[in-house]
Formats: structure tokens, sequence, C-alpha cells
């Protein structure tokens, strides 16, 4: 295993082709999936087909440094869903988003600011990023204030900006 980022509780690394199962779990859970699809599962066969392929590109089309990366618990080594850091498709590659995706298990205890915080130090110091982006529905207050609580305070002077998006009516 190829560990991209450690953090006090969390370990990071690229995705594999072996993970599909563990994206299809995650993308199942209807709680999960709520504020992005309504609570509709993604089909196990376009993880495999195309989310997966296109993750795992993405590792090569960026040298490694950017994309969606598992997370597991350090103590154990549960998977408890991924984070990202990377371009938009077609951006600049100082211009990344922040994100996550977290199994029901792991919410409410700190991994998503533990692990954001962590790569946003790892954009800013690392990785001569620019700009750091997050994006979440308006209506998800658990990920709205996550994002405002990931800049730690040596951070904050840097470019990272949070939209709230409306659903649409």
């Amino acid at each position: 295993m190829h560990t991209y980022l450690e953090t006090e509780r969390l370990t990071l690394r690229r995705f594999t082709t072996d993970d599909a199962d563990l994206l299809i779990e995650l993308d199942s859970d209807a709680a999960v999936m709520r504020y992005l699809t309504g609570g509709e599962p993604t089909a196990p066969e376009i993880i495999r087909e195309r989310h997966l392929p296109n993750i795992i590109a993405g590792y090569e089309r960026w040298r490694g440094d950017l994309g969606l990366f598992a997370a597991h618990e350090k103590d154990g080594g549960a998977f408890i869903g991924w984070f990202c850091l990377r371009p938009e498709s077609q951006g600049p590659l100082d211009e990344v988003e922040l994100g996550y995706r977290l199994r029901q298990t792991a919410w409410g205890k700190g991994y998503a600011t533990e692990g954001s915080r962590a790569l946003l130090g790892k954009a800013f110091t690392e990785l001569g990023v620019r700009m750091v982006w997050a994006e979440t529905m308006a209506v998800n207050h658990g990920s709205r204030t996550t994002s405002w609580r990931s800049s730690p305070s040596p951070l904050r002077e840097r470019p990272f900006c949070i939209h709230a998006v409306e659903t649409g009516g």
C-alpha cells in the first residue's frame, strides 16, 4: 500500500482496481448519498467501469500528487471513505477542490476535519497549490461546518473558498 498522507488517526492512500467494492458499499448508503443523489445509490457497474478507472487515471494525469484517496483508520485499518484534492478536469493544477465522502460510522468523529486540514497543509506547503475550494449543499450543515473548521490558523491567509450550493427547486 502506497501511503499518500498520514494524520494522527488516518492513512490516505491511492485507490486500486481491487477497491471497487469499498466504493460500491459507500455509495450504496442512502444517508451518505442524501445530498448528492437524493439517497439513490450509484450503480455498481458505473463505479467499476467509469468512476474507478477515472480515479486511477487521475493519479497518472496529476503525477500522483492530486486525486481521490482512500481513507483508513490507523487503528484497525477500517475503510472510512475518501478524500479528494484535485483540480477541475481542465482546470489549473494550482487551483484544487477539497472534498470527502465518509461512511456513516465515521461521522461525528472529527475525521473530516482532520483529513481536510492535513490535505490543506500538504496542498499549500508541498504541492505549490495557490487556491483550494470546497463545495457543499447549503442544506448540508455538517459538511458546511467541517469546511469552515478545516482551515487551521496558519493557513487562514491562503485562499480557501467554500461554495454553498442551493438545491434545485
